[in-house]
């Protein structure tokens, strides 16, 4: 039996809610809609139909260390042959399949996942009422294929090497800083900066949140937009040095109520914007550190104290480890992406994001069983375990799942990992590895 029909069979209801399976997080309509969004759903049998693609994304992703063939092989995406006898299927057969499917119904079906999960996470770990999101940047590397360096572009690099060795994407994603799930994530070429690919996932924030983005997403328009469109929608950013304001009201020690003026031509772009807005300004110091100084939209100093607020502010860097988890774990610090084709490499990164979710999600479950925060759960651990779970259930009957379910999340109780000690430091230091060979410019494809 696959590992569609055999996983599938957990969401039929008679399983009790803590034996719930991997494959029974995502609603098989979810994938079927978004296929048929996209015109792609499978009208005639084939090997491998769109159904099984999109779990061979999510499996890829999974898998960093397994080649695509065997991936469809270990996971038995191949449907049967009329006979019921198992089917091989040719790498030129799993690219042709791959690009019938493409791109857009792998990121459809991010969105509406990331919709019920990362919501529903984040109303779970509310901070006074709000949910807590991060927004940061990262680059992955692509195969250095001529199309991909179209599509993608090369990153400038010191001017004794011209450019960069390979082609990149720049990703920006919100983050459910509690959790680690992913609520909206967004990418194209390294040539588009990184403030406006950002700029429309955090305008979208939902209510009732408050968003920690990094300090140089600094944009007057945009915490202005957020502020004042729907209910309760908040920022937090650490402030730059030539920021400047008026200082309206001393609120307490290192709290004061500011005010800020919008920059003259951002007005005469937008008449309709107000001369000034009003922000909190926080000044903190941490041991070892200099001072510290946090821009807020939350003004009510009794509501939102600002010694929770400066250690708030910290919860950022769990962004900074999401995308660790991404590259580090999942992606083995290996050329990130395999994918040749850029079609086929931005269905490989939206599977990724999915991929990513899922083991969350799993994870956060596990948590709650143990009664500890999704952030003390190992994650190194955690994926392997669940790599291993999708082996199994491809080949294992359904009667047999329960158990196996069972098993995994009594597992995952050896994986939770110690509070942390805030009072560690460990200074940021960048590596560059060096060659002593000479750079060849020209292109080798």
């Amino acid at each position: 039996m696959g590992l569609a029909s055999s996983l599938a069979s957990l969401a039929d209801g008679t399983l009790p809610k803590s034996f719930e399976g991997l494959k029974s997080h995502i609603d098989n309509e979810w994938i079927r809609s978004a296929l048929t969004k996209n015109g792609v759903a499978t009208v005639r049998r084939r090997k491998l139909p769109a159904e099984q693609v999109v779990w061979l994304a999510v499996g890829i992703a999974l898998y960093r260390d397994r080649p695509i063939p065997e991936v469809v092989s270990r996971l038995d995406l191949v449907l049967p042959d009329e006979n019921g006898k198992r089917q091989g299927i040719t790498n030129g057969a799993i690219v042709e399949a791959r690009n019938r499917v493409g791109a857009e119904p792998l990121e459809d079906l991010f969105h509406t996942t990331s919709r019920h999960w990362a919501l529903e996470s984040a109303g779970r770990h509310k901070w006074r009422g709000l949910m807590v999101l991060g927004g940061d940047g990262t680059m992955m590397r692509v195969p250095d294929t001529s199309e991909n360096r179209e599509a993608f572009g090369l990153p400038p690099s010191s001017s004794s090497r011209k450019s960069s060795g390979y082609p990149q994407i720049r990703a920006v994603g919100l983050m459910v800083l509690r959790s680690h799930l992913l609520l909206d994530f967004a990418f194209t070429g390294c040539r588009t900066g990184e403030l406006a690919l950002a700029q429309p996932l955090i305008e979208r924030v939902p209510d009732h949140s408050i968003i920690i983005p990094d300090r140089y997403f600094v944009n007057h328009l945009l915490w202005h937009k957020i502020r004042v469109t729907g209910q309760e929608r908040h920022w937090l950013v650490r402030a730059r040095s030539n920021s400047k304001w008026r200082v309206i009201k001393r609120l307490g020690r290192g709290d004061d109520l500011v005010e800020i003026k919008f920059p003259r031509a951002l007005r005469h772009e937008h008449p309709e914007l107000p001369e000034t807005f009003l922000a909190r300004a926080v000044r903190y110091r941490r041991k070892g550190f200099q001072q510290r100084i946090l821009l807020t939209s939350l003004l009510d100093p009794e509501q939102y104290p600002a010694s929770e607020i400066a250690a708030l502010y910290h919860e950022r860097w769990e962004l900074e480890l999401g995308f660790d988890e991404i590259k580090t774990e999942m992606l083995e610090r290996e050329e990130s992406i395999r994918s040749e084709a850029p079609e086929r490499v931005r269905q490989e990164v939206w599977g990724l994001a999915v991929a990513y979710n899922l083991v969350r999600r799993e994870m956060e479950a596990a948590a709650s069983q143990w009664g500890v925060a999704p952030r003390r759960m190992s994650f190194g651990f955690s994926l392997r375990a669940i790599r291993d779970l999708f082996l199994w259930a491809a080949t294992a009957s359904p009667g047999s799942l329960p158990k196996m379910l069972k098993g995994l999340r009594l597992e995952l109780r050896h994986f939770i990992l110690p509070p942390r000690r805030s009072e560690r430091r460990y200074p940021r230091h960048v590596k560059i590895k060096m060659s002593g060979y000479a750079r060849n410019d020209k292109h080798p494809r």
